[in-house]
């Protein structure tokens, strides 16, 4: 009886990561019609795909029971992924004279 227990428990849990999932991506379409700036609008996209992206990889990848060797990784991750976008961004502020960004 406990191992029919502890699946409706998994079940369920997987639900409410689906809900949330669902909600986000509602909001994040609901955002998206607000009048925010380019650069508030690129953090708040961000932040919620963030959350969305950290849900799947926590719950459906199991990352969440995964031993330190797995955190130590993503932490690599992260960290190489920040400082491209950083590189990116910094980029943008030192095109050499005459070149103009098309939009």
């Amino acid at each position: 009886m406990s191992g029919t227990h502890d699946i409706k428990q998994e079940i369920k849990k997987y639900w409410k990561v689906f809900t949330a999932l669902l909600v986000l991506t509602v909001v994040t379409v609901a955002i998206s019609y607000l009048k925010f700036g380019l650069a508030v609008a690129i953090i708040v996209a961000l932040t919620i795909a963030l959350v969305k992206g950290s849900l799947v990889a926590c719950f459906f990848m199991h990352l969440i029971s995964e031993r330190k060797l797995v955190y130590v990784i993503l932490g690599f991750v992260v960290f190489f992924f920040l400082a491209m976008m950083l590189l990116i961004y910094a980029s943008h502020f030192n095109l050499p004279e005459g070149v103009q960004i098309v939009s």
